[in-house]
C-alpha cells in the first residue's frame, strides 16, 4: 500500500536505504533533521510503500514551485519486480499534479543499472540536451555509498 512518507518513517526507510547495495546517503541532507526539513517543505509529495507491515520502498519527493524532483527511489531488493516502484512513482506524480507541477526531474547513477533500466521502461527521457552542474555549499555534506 503506497502512502504520504512522514518523519514518523524516517527510521524504517532509513534501514531501507542502509540495506541496498551501492546507495548513496548524504550525512546532513539525509539525517532525521535534514528529511525532516525535507517532508515540512513538501508535506505531501513524498511516498512509501508499506507491505506486509513494514516499509518496502520509499520516495523522497519535492518541488520549488515549478518544478519536482525525486530522490532516493527504492524498493527492497525482495520485493522487487512486483510493481512497487511504478506505483509509488504514480502516486507522487499524482500529488504533484494536484499542486500545478508540470515537470518531475532526477539523477540516476550510471553506475545504478537497475534504476537505469526502471526509469527507461517507464517511459522517462534521459536528457542529452544539457549538462548537469552542482556547486557544494556545505562540504560537511558528504555521500556515501553503501557497499
Amino acid at each position: 500500500m503506497v502512502r504520504v512518507m512522514t518523519i514518523d518513517d524516517y527510521d524504517e526507510v532509513y534501514s531501507l536505504w542502509m540495506s541496498i547495495h551501492g546507495f548513496g546517503i548524504r550525512s546532513i541532507d539525509d539525517s532525521r533533521e535534514g528529511v525532516e526539513r525535507f517532508l515540512k517543505r513538501n508535506p505531501t509529495t513524498s511516498a512509501v510503500d508499506v507491505e506486509d507491515g513494514k516499509i518496502v520502498g520509499a520516495i523522497l519527493c519535492g518541488h520549488d514551485g515549478r518544478r519536482a524532483c525525486f530522490y532516493h527511489v527504492c524498493v527492497s531488493e525482495k520485493y522487487r519486480m512486483h510493481g512497487i516502484g511504478k506505483k509509488m512513482v504514480e502516486f507522487c506524480v499524482s500529488k504533484l499534479k494536484e499542486e500545478h507541477i508540470n515537470k518531475v526531474c532526477l539523477n540516476a547513477f550510471v553506475t545504478n543499472v537497475i534504476g537505469n533500466k526502471f526509469w527507461q521502461k517507464m517511459g522517462w527521457s534521459m536528457r542529452s540536451d544539457m549538462n548537469y552542474y552542482d556547486f557544494v555549499l556545505n562540504e560537511d555534506n558528504l555521500t556515501i555509498f553503501n557497499e
